[in-house]
C-alpha cells in the first residue's frame, strides 16, 4: 500500500475544515458543521481532494470511515456559501469547480484504501454522491438520501453520479432518483442495495469502525487490488477483464501475505497480513 512516492504519517495530518483521526489502522473523517447539517464548502472540497490524493501514500491508514456530525451525513454543497457564488462565476469559474468535485469522487475511487460511509439523516446532494462514492455504505432507518441536482436545475450527472449509481442500484432505478430528486428512506436504500447494511443510530459510527477495522487487518494489498480492478474493470470488454484479472492475480499470489496466508492454513493459525 504505501507505493512509490513519499510515506506519510496520516495520524500527523491536521485538516482544518473537516474532522480526522487515525486509531488501530482506521482513519475516520468526520464533516462537521452541524450547524449547516455538515454542508459542503470550497475549502471543504478542496481539502477532501487534498487529503485522498495523499492516502495512497499513508503507511499507518489501511481503511477510512466517512461520517457526518450530529445526526446528519451532508446536505451537499452550502447554499450561502457555494450556490450563491456560483451563480456569479464565469464558465471558465463554473467548470474548474466542477473538475475539484470530481477531483474528491476520482480520489476516493483511486485511493487503496476501503472507504466506508456511515450514513444518518440527511444525505443528499453532493453528500450523496460521496456516500456513492464509497466502497461500503451502511445507513438508519431514519436516513433520507437524494440526489437533488434536477431540483435546482442541474443536471444529474454529478460528481459521478450517472456512471455510479446505476452500478449499485441499477439502471432503471438510478434513472428515477436521477431524474427526480426524490427522497430514499433508510429503508428503501437497503433494499435497493445503496446501503449495505442498517444499523441503529447510536450503533452506527462504531460498527462501521468495526467493519472497517476488520479490512484493516486483513490482507491489504489484496483488497486495495480488488478494489482497484472493481473500478478499472467498469470500461473492459469481459475478455479484457479476465485477463486483467489474471494479472492482478497474479500479482497477488507473489506477495508475503499469500504465502502467510497458506502457511497459517496448514498449521492451522489464523494468519497475520502485513499488506507485503
Amino acid at each position: 500500500m504505501e507505493g512509490i512516492g513519499p510515506k506519510l504519517k496520516m495520524a500527523d495530518y491536521t485538516p482544518q475544515h473537516v474532522s480526522w483521526s487515525v486509531s488501530d489502522r482506521v482513519a475516520t473523517l468526520v464533516l462537521r458543521r452541524p450547524e449547516r447539517k455538515n454542508a459542503l464548502t470550497f475549502d471543504t472540497y478542496q481539502e477532501l481532494s487534498r487529503l485522498f490524493r495523499m492516502l495512497p501514500y499513508a503507511t499507518d491508514v489501511r481503511a477510512v470511515v466517512l461520517f457526518g456530525a450530529e445526526g446528519n451525513f451532508s446536505s451537499g454543497g452550502d447554499v450561502h456559501e457555494i450556490i450563491g457564488p456560483l451563480t456569479q462565476m464565469s464558465m471558465d469559474q463554473l467548470l474548474a469547480f466542477t473538475r475539484l468535485t470530481g477531483e474528491v469522487i476520482r480520489g476516493m475511487l483511486q485511493c487503496p484504501q476501503v472507504i466506508v460511509s456511515a450514513v444518518d439523516g440527511v444525505c443528499v446532494g453532493a453528500g450523496a454522491a460521496l456516500a456513492a462514492a464509497s466502497d461500503y455504505r451502511l445507513g438508519t432507518t431514519r436516513s433520507r438520501v437524494a440526489f437533488l441536482f434536477t431540483r435546482v436545475g442541474l443536471a444529474g450527472c454529478d460528481m459521478g453520479a450517472s456512471a455510479i449509481l446505476p452500478r449499485i442500484v441499477g439502471l432503471g432505478r438510478a434513472a428515477e432518483l436521477l431524474l427526480t430528486g426524490r427522497f430514499m428512506g433508510g429503508e428503501e436504500a437497503f433494499s435497493w442495495g445503496f446501503f449495505n447494511e442498517l444499523c441503529e443510530p447510536e450503533e452506527l459510527l462504531e460498527r462501521a469502525q468495526g467493519f472497517a477495522r476488520e479490512l484493516s487487518h486483513g490482507p491489504t494489498f489484496a483488497l486495495a487490488m480488488t478494489k482497484r480492478m472493481l473500478y478499472q474493470e467498469w470500461n473492459m470488454a469481459l475478455d479484457v477483464a479476465i485477463e486483467a484479472e489474471a494479472q492482478a492475480q497474479a500479482i497477488c499470489m507473489s506477495t508475503k501475505d499469500f504465502r502467510r496466508a497458506y502457511e497459517a492454513f496448514v498449521t492451522k493459525e489464523k494468519p497475520v497480513f502485513e499488506g507485503d
